[in-house]
């Protein structure tokens, strides 16, 4: 209708600008035209008199004169009486016309020998000017009505053509949001509908992953919960049954398993604080290679007991950053643990720290395993392990990472991670320098 609406408009607009300008133009013609023959006649009859010296003989001229232009030509004498007519019907009388005539006055008569008068005939072969421009603006018309059609049959199939891909997007797009993620489009067309197609498609690989994601965190969540929940219950239904001793050696063990559940809940807590946006930051400026120093030093012991090498690389003089130091400490411990999980006897760990523009990029690169390709775009997602043994030496509960890009984020800045199997990891996060 809109493709329609806008055929109607162009088209009438040309017809009536077309209509207008061809009128104006045949009544000027026509103008032209009728000045010509006045002329044209009245030059004749002077000549005619000026050879005759009367009018004697000139009724057969206008008749031939009137057949030949389509008009009724009219001559009458000094007293207005008619002594010729090319339709020879008012010859001898007096006449008198609505029309103006043209005086006959040759130079050499000092009065005028006559009056001639042009008017339409009954069977004129020459179209009038209102007759043409009647006849062109049907043809208009025509040819309007023409171009309406043929633009309408264009516009059917072309709004047809572009229809087609928006009713497949819009069915697709009915039932990817009745949970059916697989709802893929294809498009071959490489323009707007293409771009939107490829767009969708995008859309529903996001929302399939995302989707897949949810149900892993469910299931990991429910297994990490579940695994401390069970060694409890054991451990009580032990002790009930007289198999255990409610010895210190029991109640350490009860109080491992009910640290882990602790800091389980802990971690999901402020997982879902940090994607709400709800995270209370404390950010003031800090001196960026102290804070790393401090949480190194923190970590050596565990990673001396794993013969693992700890070291830090830093230059003397770091611009002060604006940082909530007890977040960015644990994103860089949360870092450090994972290193350390991931990396053998005989390696090591090297923490450094570089400007880049306004901020401040810290590193952590080890030597460990490192992370398989198809792994590295998960790692920092909900309980996603790249160990699938879920053993949580080396797994963890899988939250570390993710609360680590969330505080980072809170802060302003990013977080990435490269990796080769078998060479290693490198994680980077970067902070806002102080203004």
């Amino acid at each position: 209708m809109a493709f329609t609406l806008v055929i109607l408009v162009a088209v009438g607009a040309v017809y009536l600008f077309a209509s207008q300008t061809t009128g104006g133009e045949i009544r000027r013609y026509g103008e032209r035209m009728e000045e010509m023959r006045f002329g044209r006649v009245g030059f004749e009859l002077s000549r005619y008199y000026r050879e005759r010296g009367s009018w004697e003989g000139i009724q057969t001229y206008v008749e031939q004169w009137g057949n030949l232009y389509g008009q009724w030509i009219i001559l009458t004498d000094s007293n207005g009486v008619v002594v010729a007519d090319s339709q020879g019907k008012l010859l001898g009388e007096q006449y008198q016309s609505e029309t103006e005539g043209r005086r006959l006055s040759p130079p050499w008569e000092e009065s005028t020998p006559g009056t001639l008068y042009i008017n339409p005939g009954p069977t004129t072969h020459i179209p009038s000017p209102l007759s043409l421009s009647q006849a062109i603006s049907r043809f208009l018309i025509l040819g309007a009505l023409l171009a309406v059609v043929i633009a309408l049959i264009f516009t059917f199939f072309l709004s047809r053509r572009i229809s087609a891909p928006v009713k497949a997007l819009t069915l697709a797009a009915s039932r990817l949001g009745q949970g059916d993620l697989s709802q893929r489009v294809q498009f071959k067309d490489k323009g707007e509908m293409g771009e939107m197609g490829q767009a969708f498609n995008s859309m529903a690989d996001d929302l399939e992953r995302t989707e897949q994601l949810r149900r892993n965190m469910i299931a990991d969540a429910a297994h990490e919960l579940r695994t401390p929940l069970s060694n409890i219950r054991g451990y009580l239904e032990a002790i009930r049954d007289g198999i255990k001793k409610p010895d210190t050696k029991t109640i350490l063990s009860l109080d491992e398993e009910a640290m882990l559940l602790s800091r389980l809940v802990d971690d999901l807590q402020e997982l879902s604080l940090a994607e709400a946006n709800e995270l209370k930051l404390v950010c003031q400026s800090e001196d960026i290679a102290t804070l790393i120093k401090q949480t190194v030093a923190a970590k050596q012991s565990r990673a001396a007991e794993k013969g693992v090498s700890l070291s830090t690389d830093l230059s003397e003089k770091m611009p002060p950053v604006n940082i909530d130091s007890q977040r960015i400490s644990q994103v860089l411990s949360n870092l450090l643990d994972n290193a350390i999980a991931h990396t053998g006897n005989g390696g090591s760990i090297t923490v450094t720290a570089e400007t880049q523009d306004n901020r401040v990029k810290v590193n952590v690169t080890d030597t460990g395993e490192g992370i398989p390709p198809e792994d590295l775009p998960n790692i920092f997602e909900r309980f996603y392990r790249v160990d699938k043994s879920r053993t949580r030496a080396t797994g963890g509960s899988g939250l570390g990472l993710t609360i680590a890009k969330r505080l980072v984020e809170a802060h302003g800045g990013s977080i990435e991670a490269r990796s080769e199997p078998g060479k290693g990891s490198c994680f980077s996060f970067t902070v806002l320098i102080s203004q």
